[in-house]
């Protein structure tokens, strides 16, 4: 028989082993017969080919989410092969939107050479018209220094690695490639607010009709200052509101937003996308609001001072905005005349007398 020691040390010794049994299998992964299969085909392989992980790495770039502690979308996923695709995408983009803005300076530019600036005679003393209230006037350049801002920052980010770096050099190109990003970041949310002011102040106006479809088959008239009667803005100008406000500076919104902001917890592909869109989207309207800066700066006279000032000359009201013209002459338009002519005045006097004898 067994002593009373030696059997209470049995039980003990038999607790230390159950013990150490439990810790051991606590301390056991759980492990799949998939995923155990798949560790005993490295093992094969690491003996049979020590220095080939291309299966490894493979698994790595497939994207397909591993294990991870870190919480959050992709977190699990070492490596994102989209980025490769993404980068390759980016820089013939980039180029042709280079390519895009330089074309249309380049166009702009020797139109102003063969044609010069579009003017109006204006007669001594004429009325002028109001055209712009000062709300309109300041929603109009909220927006203008805002999207101009944007659009030179956004062009320094994209083309400033390959353009400006040759030309400045490495320090004062960091310096400008920071700024450039933090004002783009920063001023880019104002679109916001300027976005939508911009619409509900403009949009009566720039309803389109046959009349603008005429416009549009006339537009070669409109270069030779034989334009054809329009409204308050005509074709030309609807298209830029609908398709450079409405249309693109939205969807540059929105991407923008997405980029800005990555804690919306979208992924690594859909910020990729994003970035492509919002840089295509940003040349093409870059290149469209150049004609419609040129054509309010240097390419015809009275429109920059009609977006200060707010009124224009009769003159100039009659050729470039017929129709709009005649409704304010009728008392149609909200618009009125906001400075008499005299000379005017005394003639409509003079005609009576005139007829009297």
């Amino acid at each position: 028989m067994l002593t009373p020691s030696i059997a209470r040390a049995a039980r003990f010794g038999a607790a230390i082993a159950w013990l150490a049994a439990a810790a051991a299998y606590a301390q056991s992964p759980a492990v799949s017969p998939k995923d155990m299969d798949y560790a005993r085909q490295q093992q094969q392989q690491q003996l049979s080919q020590p220095y080939n992980n291309a299966p490894v790495w493979s698994e790595v770039r497939s994207g397909a989410p591993q294990v991870s502690t870190v919480t959050g979308r992709e977190s699990a996923v070492l490596i994102q092969s989209g980025g490769e695709t993404w980068r390759a995408a980016r820089v013939p983009l980039a180029t042709a939107g280079g390519a895009l803005l330089a074309l249309a300076i380049l166009g702009l530019a020797v139109f102003y050479l063969v044609r010069g600036e579009m003017t109006v005679h204006e007669k001594p003393g004429e009325r002028r018209i109001e055209r712009f209230s000062p709300v309109d006037r300041w929603a109009h350049w909220l927006l203008a220094i805002t999207w101009v801002v944007l659009a030179v920052t956004g062009v320094i980010l994209s083309l400033g690695k390959a353009v400006l770096l040759p030309l400045i050099g490495y320090t004062l190109f960091s310096w400008l490639a920071t700024i450039a990003k933090n004002a783009h970041n920063f001023i880019g949310p104002i679109l916001i607010v300027a976005v939508p002011l911009m619409f509900f102040r403009f949009v009566r106006n720039n309803g389109i009709g046959m009349e603008d479809v005429k416009w549009f088959l006339n537009i070669a008239n409109y270069f030779k200052g034989e334009e054809y009667p329009s409204g308050k803005f005509n074709g030309g100008e609807k298209l830029v509101f609908w398709l450079v406000l409405v249309v693109f500076t939205t969807v540059l919104v929105v991407t923008g937003l997405i980029l800005v902001f990555p804690n919306f917890d979208q992924t690594r592909q859909t910020m990729q996308i994003s970035n492509l869109i919002h840089m295509g989207t940003a040349y093409v309207a870059i290149a469209l609001a150049l004609v419609h800066i040129y054509l309010g700066t240097v390419g015809m006279a009275g429109a920059y001072r009609a977006m200060r000032d707010g009124d224009v000359s009769e003159s100039w009201a009659e050729h470039h905005h017929r129709r709009w013209y005649q409704q304010v002459a009728a008392g149609k338009a909200p618009e009125k005349f906001v400075q008499p002519d005299a000379t005017r005045n005394d003639a409509v006097t003079q005609k009576p007398s005139l007829r009297q004898a």
